[in-house]
């Protein structure tokens, strides 16, 4: 089958093109057409080496004519079409010709349809990087000696840290590519690099912290408060002090968990099948939940991100009845998900039920949310024993 349009150069370099006698002595559209259903599009539209700027209006519209009765039966065939003929023209010069075609929303029927099974190895791993390099980071630097790790030089816990900066981000978008709801990229990028961001401002902060308890610093008291710091002269060394506790406690947790959090929301949006039948929690995913649930009461806790993390929870409770009204129902990977959360809340009722009367605490975490630390409670109450 000849090409529709052929190169008049002698060398076929693509310098300029005409329709050739085949166009005119054929029925083009219905062949067109006819290829553009048979998935022929390569062979009957050859790519060339470049743009080409001598391709005449005439032509782009002879061919556009043909395909566009097309369009609104296969947008995705007519898609693929535009990404093949004109590959060498930027996205932008596209998008008034497809502006009409099918947006990402809400689930679809067809997303909703293709429920996916329980990931049960991302799961894992995610749960047992999280235990093993989030909150065993400060434990295993009390536990190695310090002279493995002398105080101007990284402690084990920084390289827990830098672990996973790098771990989880990587299992965020592992956990994104397997949603069967295609997600805005643009967004997950931007959260991601926000997360890592956030995460790192966080390692330099939390290192210095967590070394000043090896001389004699309580994390149940303000900085201000603190022996260690509040006869330091001059005086503008304790601001700096603040300065790098407002780096580790306030702007490293915001741009750390905010991207989390809304990560973790977006792939539950997609997290929803027609079927009733796949909304059960399966067996493994069962034993995740308790160690799950209870890493992110210690991430609420200690992060100090309560009001973050119950706006989550209720922004996915308010998806799940509003999806329940189209009768779509979580799938396996969203029950887990929503489990885990809900046994969070429970724990952080708890948590704060037997320590509400706790009169230092209250003094450290005045108003109306009172969610005290886990650290400070243990420099309260557990060191100060031995």
């Amino acid at each position: 089958m000849q090409n529709l349009l052929q190169p008049t150069s002698p060398g076929g370099t693509g310098e300029s093109w005409e329709v050739s006698e085949h166009w005119h002595a054929h029925s083009p559209c219905e062949e067109i057409c006819g290829k553009l259903r048979s998935g022929q599009l390569k062979s009957t539209f050859p790519l060339t080496t470049g743009p080409d700027s001598s391709i005449s209006s005439k032509t782009l519209s002879l061919e556009l004519s043909c395909v566009l009765r097309t369009v609104f039966t296969s947008p995705h065939l007519f898609v693929a079409y535009l990404r093949r003929r004109f590959w060498w023209r930027r996205r932008e010069e596209l998008t008034s010709l497809v502006w009409f075609l099918p947006r990402h929303g809400s689930v679809s029927p067809d997303e909703a349809a293709r429920a996916a099974p329980f990931h049960l190895d991302l799961w894992f791993y995610f749960t047992l990087q999280n235990w093993v390099l989030d909150f065993g980071r400060p434990i295993a630097m009390l536990v190695f000696p310090l002279e493995w790790f002398p105080l101007n030089k990284p402690s084990v816990g920084d390289y827990f840290h830098m672990a996973y900066n790098i771990i989880t981000p990587f299992l965020l978008l592992k956990l994104i590519e397997r949603s069967p709801r295609t997600l805005p990229r643009s967004i997950i990028y931007v959260s991601i690099i926000v997360f890592i961001m956030g995460a790192s401002i966080h390692l330099v902060g939390d290192s210095v912290n967590h070394r000043l308890l090896f001389s004699g610093y309580q994390h149940h008291l303000s900085v201000r408060e603190n022996p260690i710091i509040k006869n330091l002269k001059p005086e503008t060394l304790i601001d700096s002090f603040e300065l790098l506790y407002y780096y580790d406690e306030y702007l490293g947790h915001c741009m750390w968990y905010i991207p989390f959090f809304l990560i973790l929301f977006m792939y539950f949006s997609g997290c929803f099948t027609a079927s009733k039948a796949e909304s059960l929690i399966p067996g493994p995913a069962l034993l995740l939940v308790a160690p799950s649930g209870l890493y992110y009461w210690y991430l609420v806790t200690e992060g100090q991100i309560f009001i973050l993390f119950i706006f989550t929870f209720f922004a996915m409770l308010a998806l799940v009845l509003h999806q329940k009204r189209k009768r779509l129902f979580l799938d396996s990977n969203g029950l887990f998900l929503f489990s885990s959360f809900a046994l969070t809340l429970l724990l952080v009722a708890l948590w704060v039920a037997w320590l509400w009367n706790d009169p230092v605490l209250r003094k450290k975490y005045p108003g109306v949310i009172y969610v005290p630390e886990p650290w400070a409670f243990y420099t309260l109450h557990v060191s100060n024993r031995h």
